[in-house]
């Protein structure tokens, strides 16, 4: 089991986020998972760095395992992305791993493109999957003509592993989906019935075997009643339904629903504490249920004083690959 670190580039600039994977590391964190964001989640948030030119930087500052969560076929081409994978994998052998998703319109309405129904954008997760491990692969020029066109192409820089594809799944459906075509599941944390259903979805979908990862929203500060107000002031706008979230278009749209968020219901979405013993427990019963990666993303704004009490009070009671 690894516990990760997760790197919000909606939350914080480039340079900033740089120096933070440098101290989750020398806190004993054993991996960063990347946002991949076109536009943050709000106003309030500010940021949106390009997590691709980022990946190249982090990844050399440091000797952990990246992984990002990138939604192929509007806002980027599949054969770009598995490219951008294949030349990371090339300079850091076997330190990446991919985390596909259908998306939603906050990031991909830039293109002016229709904005696909969810069951097409399925379809499309898919194709764009199965396209960027034949170009990782594959020797011979590739042809695809589906929901997206390749005309041509070949990777003539190719990784030096294969990396894994873990798909992105918010409910039990898809995750019985993905389990047949995907490497592994990603999916965020949800109350433990919630998860144990998922994990049965994607295991007896055809997952039996595959590995598992899971992000966990959490805000941690000495007060408790500032970890409170730190998670409702950072993250109101993203404890509503994926079914909701993914047919936003703008920042100010996420904001002017977040107006109706209680601090009570940030709660329900969020591990809110101060004390180590709230963290620990929550990621023992993870742990029990089968996840080999527990990415944590502290969703206030105080990361330095999270890394290090994490580092002092949460990572060594945990055995990390």
């Amino acid at each position: 089991m690894k516990i990760g670190y997760h790197a919000s580039h909606e939350q914080f600039t480039p340079r900033h986020l740089l120096k933070l994977v440098q101290q989750a590391e020398d806190a004993g964190f054993k991996a960063v998972l990347s946002s991949d964001h076109f536009h943050p989640w709000s106003d309030t948030q500010g940021e949106s760095g390009f997590a691709w030119s980022w990946l190249g930087a982090a990844m050399q500052a440091t000797n952990l395992e990246f992984g990002i969560v990138n939604a192929p076929g509007q806002r980027y081409h599949p054969a770009i992305i598995a490219q951008a994978v294949a030349t990371l994998d090339q300079m850091f052998p076997g330190r990446f791993f991919l985390c596909s998703g259908s998306g939603q319109l906050l990031n991909e309405n830039i293109t002016g493109e229709k904005w696909p129904a969810k069951r097409d954008r399925n379809k499309r997760l898919q194709e764009s999957v199965e396209v960027m491990q034949r170009l990782w692969r594959e020797d011979d020029y590739l042809n695809h003509k589906g929901m997206f066109t390749v005309e041509r192409a070949k990777l003539f820089t190719k990784p030096a592993k294969i990396p894994t594809v873990f798909g992105a799944a918010i409910t039990e459906k898809t995750a019985a989906w993905l389990s047949t075509w995907a490497d592994a599941m990603i999916t965020i944390s949800k109350p433990k019935e919630e998860l144990e259903k998922m994990v049965k979805a994607f295991r007896n979908g055809g997952g039996k075997k595959k590995p598992m990862a899971l992000k966990v929203q959490i805000s941690y500060a000495r007060n408790r009643d500032k970890a409170l107000d730190g998670a409702w002031e950072q993250w109101k706008n993203n404890i509503y339904p994926s079914k909701v979230i993914a047919d936003i278009d703008s920042p100010e749209k996420f904001d002017a629903m977040g107006q109706n968020t209680r601090k009570e219901d940030v709660e329900k979405h969020v591990i809110v504490g101060s004390d180590a013993d709230t963290f620990i427990e929550k990621i023992k019963e993870y742990e029990s249920l089968g996840f080999e990666k527990i990415v944590i993303h502290n969703v206030n704004k105080q990361q330095e004083d999270y890394i290090d009490f994490f580092k002092k009070e949460v990572l060594p009671n945990f055995n990390q690959n």
